[in-house]
């Protein structure tokens, strides 16, 4: 029978054990490593791949398999090299109106990005419905690599309306803050968003842009942002990675 760590509210009951106890041997080994990974703290390195196997009493294709779940869920970090680490906590970005910039900046962390494509394309039916334009219209499109303290965590391409904003590309950096050039230098004023999120796996393209791991779930945010007359100010794309990044929403009841 497995062992059956203690109740904690944070994690699946039971630890995902079902109550007949059988599970995959290595998902057993998981659960353990959970509470391993827990004492060791951030940054530790883990045991090594022997020691463990031995300490479990399974084999290393076994323990190996536990170790790549907790890698994909974002618990432990691989460097080549050097061995297998626990990670730090995930990045926590609120869904409300809230730049990608400040969100970062409240946890201590240095935001930055890497511009990718600056362009102007005409605008497909659906890019057109959602800023209210018409199709074929002037957009610029920017894509821009998601940095935190250096480290590349995800990839987003906003679109916004040339004939609304026919001088942001002379006034805009890039590299910068999108919503502080919007809401600084051109007078917008944000009001509200409608954003959906799901999971998907990154592009070749998208994992190359990011550095990770084409296997490695990614949480896709859908966003159009709207000022405070209700017409749409852009229409965003952001691809986070999934083992350093969540979301957190604050609900309140209708009134």
């Amino acid at each position: 029978m497995n062992r059956v760590p203690p109740h904690r509210a944070d994690r699946p009951v039971r630890a995902g054990i079902p109550e007949h106890g059988r599970v995959p041997r290595y998902y057993a080994v998981k659960a353990e490593l959970f509470d391993l990974v827990e004492t060791l703290g951030e940054g530790t390195v883990l045991p090594s791949e022997r020691e463990l196997a031995e300490r479990f009493s399974v084999s290393r294709v076994t323990l190996r398999q536990a170790v790549s779940e907790l890698v994909l869920e974002g618990l432990l970090i691989r460097r080549q090299g050097s061995g297998t680490f626990v990670a730090p906590p995930k990045l926590v970005q609120p869904l409300s109106l809230v730049s990608y910039t400040e969100g970062m900046r409240r946890q201590g962390v240095e935001p930055n990005r890497t511009v990718i494509t600056v362009e102007e394309l005409g605008a497909d039916d659906g890019l057109a419905r959602d800023l209210m334009i018409e199709p074929g219209d002037p957009v610029v499109h920017l894509e821009r690599v998601l940095l935190a303290d250096d480290e590349r965590i995800g990839l987003e391409s906003t679109y916004l309306s040339l004939g609304r904003f026919p001088g942001l590309l002379e006034k805009l950096d890039p590299a910068g803050s999108l919503y502080a050039c919007l809401t600084e230098r051109l007078g917008v004023r944000f009001a509200e968003a409608e954003e959906r999120v799901e999971t998907v796996l990154a592009t070749p393209r998208e994992a190359l842009l990011i550095g990770t791991n084409p296997a490695l779930p990614m949480l896709l945010l859908h966003r159009v942002s709207y000022d405070v007359e209700g017409h749409p100010i852009e229409r965003a794309r952001s691809l986070y990675r999934g083992d350093r990044f969540s979301f957190v929403a604050r609900l309140h009841a209708d009134r």
